[in-house]
C-alpha cells in the first residue's frame, strides 16, 4: 500500500464527517455551534481549507457516534493530513484548484491519462518540460520557468520514485509523439525515455498510442487532457481532472466522471497495444533528422 498524501488525508477525514453528519440530519449549522465556529469557518474545513485541531475532532467524533476503530483512523488521517501539502513552496505559482489536484494526484493509488497533442506531464523529461513550459506567453520570468519545471519533474517519480504509484495507464495520440518540442535532441531524448520507461516499468506502466490510421473513431472522443484518479480508500470515489491550455477543473460528479470513464475506455480500445506502441515509438524516433 502507497502513502497517501496530505490532501487525500484531509478529504477522506472531513468526508467520513460531512457522510456521517448527513446520515444523521446534522446540518452544518449545528455542528459550527457544537465546535464553537462560525458556520463560514466549518464550511471551509469541510471543504478541506484547514485542518481540525485534535479536540475539535474528537468532539465531532464524539457527537456523530463513530465507533472506537474508526476513531483511531480518523485521529490518523488528521495526523498526516497536518503535514505539509504537496509542492507546497510552489503554490504561489498555481491557483487553488490546480494545487488541490497535484495532492490529490500525489495520493492516487492509480491514474489513467489521455493526451492527444504533446506527452503527458508524469512522463516528461526535463528538457521537453522546459520547453512547453518556457514557450508559455504569461510565463516571463527564467526562475518562474526553473520552478514549474521542477514540479513538473517531481511529479514524475510517481512512478520512478521510492513510493510509487500502483499503475499509470496512459493513451496518447500519435501527434503527441510526432510533435518537435525543443529541437532534435529533446525530441529523440524524450521518445527514448517513454521507451525506457515502459521496460523498466512494465507492471506499473500501461502507455497505448492511437495511431493516425485509427482515422474518424479518434474524432468522434473528448480530445481535451483528462485525467482519472483512483485511490486506496473504498470510502473515496474516483475523481477526474479536465484541462485546455489556460483552464482545469476537478470533476467530481459521479454522473461525469463515469462519462470520463466511458470515453478512456473507447480511446483505449482504439489504442495500439504495449509492443505495437513500442514499436510506433522506435519508427519515429528512427526518422528525427
Amino acid at each position: 500500500m502507497r502513502t497517501t498524501s496530505p490532501t487525500v488525508a484531509n478529504w477522506d477525514l472531513v468526508k467520513r464527517i460531512r457522510d456521517r453528519a448527513a446520515l444523521r440530519g446534522v446540518t452544518a449549522k449545528s455542528l459550527a455551534a457544537k465546535l464553537s465556529f462560525t458556520p463560514q469557518y466549518v464550511s471551509l474545513v469541510m471543504n478541506g481549507k484547514g485542518v481540525l485541531a485534535k479536540d475539535k475532532l474528537e468532539t465531532l467524533i464524539r457527537y456523530l457516534e463513530f465507533d472506537k476503530a474508526e476513531r483511531a483512523e480518523m485521529l490518523e488521517l488528521r495526523e498526516i493530513a497536518k503535514e505539509p501539502r504537496p509542492y507546497a513552496k510552489y503554490s504561489g505559482l498555481f491557483n487553488d484548484t490546480l494545487m488541490r489536484f497535484y495532492g490529490l494526484e500525489a495520493g492516487a493509488q492509480s491514474i489513467r491519462t489521455f493526451e492527444n497533442n504533446v506527452v503527458p506531464g508524469l512522463l516528461q523529461t526535463e528538457d521537453y518540460a522546459r520547453d512547453l513550459i518556457s514557450s508559455t506567453v504569461t510565463i516571463s520570468l527564467p526562475t518562474e520557468v526553473d520552478q514549474r519545471v521542477a514540479v513538473r519533474t517531481e511529479r514524475g517519480h510517481l512512478l520512478t520514485g521510492p513510493d510509487p504509484i500502483d499503475k499509470l495507464s496512459v493513451v496518447m495520440g500519435q501527434a503527441a509523439l510526432m510533435q518537435e518540442v525543443g529541437g532534435p535532441d529533446v525530441h529523440r531524448g524524450q521518445l527514448a525515455h517513454l521507451h525506457g520507461l515502459v521496460e523498466e516499468h512494465p507492471d506499473r506502466l500501461d502507455l497505448r498510442i492511437v495511431p493516425f490510421k485509427a482515422g474518424g473513431a479518434v474524432a468522434s472522443l473528448n480530445s481535451a487532457t483528462y485525467h482519472l484518479l483512483d485511490f486506496e480508500s473504498g470510502r473515496l470515489p474516483t475523481l477526474g481532472w479536465v484541462e485546455s491550455a489556460i483552464w482545469g477543473e476537478i470533476v467530481e460528479d459521479p454522473e461525469d466522471v463515469n462519462k470520463l470513464a466511458y470515453k478512456y475506455k473507447q480511446v483505449q480500445a482504439i489504442a495500439l497495444e504495449r509492443e505495437e506502441s513500442l514499436g510506433l515509438i522506435e519508427q519515429i524516433a528512427r526518422q528525427i533528422g
